[in-house]
């Protein structure tokens, strides 16, 4: 019997450098959006590491997971390279991203992993060549930085979605290629309609509504943590009107607590016109022993801000990841925990 109970039923109802600027980007200076091309079947995909180094086994994965979807697989030899805990140094980083981004052979870039080491290098990017150049720009974790500040600076739609080596898991593949391929330029975003069998006890996977309501805007977001690290730089988010989608791994309550506590200081969040959180996994504790636990710490500081808002969403640090396009418009509605993609997101 196979161990996951879960699977596609209700997964998609198909109904050149440049100088800093010197304070923050505001919502008004967002440049109209672009988009990338939709992926056929044998689609060129570049495979890099612009964080944490990667192994042969995670190599192997993301390899096996790009050509299962039906699209080549193009990547370096210094992909595996190691510089510390980061894959290549700095500039090499940054330029093997423009480089992927100027060459016209490739249709779209994944990211192997996450790990730190993205915001190390936005100074580094080429955002004028790279808005020359649009194309899908996929990943997680760390790689939020990335999506999100390039969207910020060019306007080009990313995808919050697996990373290379996360895409061992049908859910994930079947998300992000409907997202790619671009077969509906309207589709609705839902959770598998159960959990794995090994997390039915486990309370960060419970789904709940924190403040009931609609709301839709253009998407904003992912790793807590990430989102955290931008504030306060010359690639700050800005939230005002927007869908803020929040995940993270690993960090115990009191530290989502110190995070959500951090982003209240900032007006615009304040100002989103909705909030999903995904699945924090790794993020409660067993016990409060005096403290709290992660619901707790959620609904206290997010319910009084009444944005609608839900925590629960199928994506982040988790197998079945759904992907999520970045700087699209999107729909939420709290009450069926659904994502309502409003426009096309390649083309």
């Amino acid at each position: 019997m196979n161990k996951r109970r879960v699977f596609l039923t209700g997964l998609l109802g198909l109904s050149s450098t440049t100088l800093l600027p010197k304070s923050p980007v505001t919502y008004k200076d967002t440049p109209k959006s672009l988009i990338g091309k939709k992926l056929k079947p044998g689609a060129r995909i570049k495979l890099l590491a612009p964080g944490f180094a990667i192994n042969e086994e995670k190599l192997a994965i993301s390899i096996e997971g790009i050509s299962m979807m039906g699209y080549q697989v193009i990547y370096d030899t210094s992909i595996l390279n190691h510089k510390g805990y980061f894959s290549n140094d700095d500039e090499f980083r940054a330029n093997e991203l423009n480089n992927a981004f100027a060459d016209p052979s490739i249709d779209a870039i994944l990211c192997a992993r996450g790990g730190y080491g993205t915001t190390r290098i936005l100074d580094r990017l080429d955002y004028k060549l790279i808005a020359q150049h649009p194309k899908p720009l996929i990943g997680f974790s760390d790689i939020t930085a990335l999506i999100n500040v390039i969207q910020l600076k060019t306007g080009l739609i990313g995808f919050h979605g697996p990373v290379g080596s996360s895409l061992n898991n049908e859910f994930s593949r079947t998300t992000l290629n409907t997202m790619l391929q671009g077969k509906s330029s309207s589709f609705t975003i839902k959770s598998p309609t159960t959990i794995p069998e090994k997390e039915l006890n486990n309370k960060e996977y419970e789904r709940y509504t924190i403040v009931p309501g609609e709301a839709q805007g253009n998407s904003v977001g992912g790793s807590l943590t990430l989102i955290c690290s931008l504030m306060g730089t010359p690639y700050e988010l800005d939230f005002k009107n927007k869908i803020v989608f929040i995940e993270d791994v690993g960090e115990k309550p009191y530290r989502i607590d110190r995070m959500l506590t951090q982003l209240l200081s900032n007006n615009s969040f304040k100002q989103a016109a909705g909030i999903v959180f995904g699945v924090c996994i790794g993020c409660d504790v067993t016990t409060n022993e005096g403290g709290f636990f992660l619901k707790e710490v959620i609904m206290d500081r997010i319910q009084p801000l009444n944005i609608p808002s839900f925590y629960g969403m199928s994506f982040g640090h988790i197998p079945e990841n759904v992907t999520l396009p970045i700087g699209a418009k999107v729909a939420i509605n709290t009450e069926n925990q659904t994502i309502k993609i409003l426009e096309k997101v390649v083309a």
